[in-house]
């Protein structure tokens, strides 16, 4: 079992319990980092998915890139995006 904290407006953060289940080499070098750097283990967890969402928007980026240069996408001014939003 992990938590995971989850930020929102003002600078609070909610912490939100996820059960999840691990290969069982990765759960033991879990427990062996957490155990040599001090961490908790929903600590860690936490740091690696952060770190693995920023490599997920790099992906994301260039797949839209990609589908804007192929012509399956297109984009659009803010200004227009703004005015149908009455901004």
């Amino acid at each position: 079992m992990c938590i995971i904290r989850v930020s929102l407006s003002g600078g609070k953060t909610v912490q939100v319990r996820h059960n999840i289940t691990l290969d069982e080499e990765i759960s033991g070098q879990l427990d062996k980092m957490a155990k040599e750097l001090g961490e908790k283990k929903s600590y860690i967890i936490e740091k690696a998915l952060a770190a693995y969402f920023d490599l997920l928007d790099l992906k994301l980026a260039k797949k839209r890139l990609k589908d804007l240069n192929k012509g399956r996408d297109k984009l659009v001014d803010a200004e227009k995006v703004w005015k149908s939003l009455g901004i």
